[in-house]
């Protein structure tokens, strides 16, 4: 309930906590069409005159453990496409890519593993990217904004020949963790691994992924600091303002 202190003159500061409710809280974001945002509000009443109030923004990080046996399961995709148009087909480019679990943190290095086949007559060139995916749902309505947060480009590959990818890597960007248990706002990411073929349509393959808060136990020393890395940078919360926030 509301407690009423009468003050003197002078400077008063008064240390406060609040236990944050036992259910889980969303992670802060701020999206392209939205937000989940948190504040803390003080408010001064006083006698015969307007009250007075000032609020601050509160982070919170809903914690995703990367070690969870769900995320730490590899994910295997393959595809291939025929080149050619009408009379004239030169043959397929075939590609297959893993990835070694499916939850990763800000500041790693995904390593990721692909073989290339190109049997049709034109150069093509591998690349992978990270996707992120916002999606919006309000009134019964949904709307996505999906964006590219990191790439890596891999070598030309003649016609005829095969390229090998073993743990070629792409580095996580400092990016809002996903949020996969909201029902108006989610926050979900992919990995894809494509090639733009000339006169063809793109041949790509696109893998989930899950960005986690605290790191993979084990997986390597020079992680060890990315929880308090994470907690310390904040960067990734403004990376994209709404427009128009719903």
């Amino acid at each position: 309930g509301e407690e009423s202190l009468i003050l003197l003159d002078g400077r008063h500061e008064f240390p406060f906590s609040f236990q944050l409710p036992q259910e889980p809280l969303v992670t802060s974001f701020t999206g392209k069409y939205g937000s989940i945002q948190y504040y803390v509000k003080a408010i001064l009443e006083r006698p015969a005159a307007p009250e007075q109030s000032v609020q601050t923004e509160l982070q919170v990080i809903s914690h995703i453990d990367v070690s969870s046996p769900a995320l730490l399961t590899p994910v295997l995709r393959s595809q291939e496409k025929m080149v050619g148009c009408w009379f004239f087909t030169s043959g397929p480019v075939s590609l297959s890519a893993k990835i070694e679990r499916k939850g990763y943190c800000n500041g790693e290095a995904i390593p990721i593993y692909a073989e290339i086949e190109n049997c049709s007559s034109r150069l093509i060139v591998p690349k992978a990217a990270i996707f992120q995916t916002q999606t919006y749902l309000a009134s019964g309505k949904t709307k996505t904004f999906r964006q590219m947060v990191a790439n890596v480009r891999g070598n030309h590959i003649a016609s005829g020949s095969t390229d090998t990818w073993n743990g070629k890597t792409l580095k996580i960007p400092p990016v809002s963790p996903s949020i996969l248990d909201c029902c108006i706002i989610r926050v979900e990411y992919s990995l894809a691994v494509y090639i733009h073929i000339p006169g063809a349509k793109k041949l790509m393959i696109e893998m989930p992924l899950v960005i986690g808060t605290i790191p993979c136990i084990g997986f390597s020393s020079s992680n060890s600091s990315i929880t308090s890395q994470f907690s310390m940078d904040m960067s990734w919360l403004a990376l994209t303002m709404p427009e128009h926030p719903e």
